[in-house]
């Protein structure tokens, strides 16, 4: 984490709720709290707090989050 500066990154929160999504640009976030599923064509992913995740530029998904996120984000 010290070596990328995560925690130097934005915080986005966000309550339980279901919405479609599409990333303009590659993102990559670190969860601090949470539960959410992505659901993307052709399957999902999980994702919890520890979790180190990169999103491509152009994926159209639905984020499913089941309990409140944290999330470190950095776009690039």
């Amino acid at each position: 984490m010290n070596e990328l500066g995560i925690t130097s990154w934005p915080v986005w929160e966000k309550e339980v709720s279901r919405f479609p999504w599409t990333y303009d640009e590659e993102e990559v976030c670190y969860f601090l709290e949470g539960e959410v599923v992505v659901e993307y064509e052709g399957g999902f992913v999980e994702i919890g707090p520890g979790d180190y995740v990169t999103f491509p530029k152009g994926l159209e998904c639905i984020w499913d989050i089941r309990k409140p996120v944290r999330k470190h984000y950095s776009f690039r």
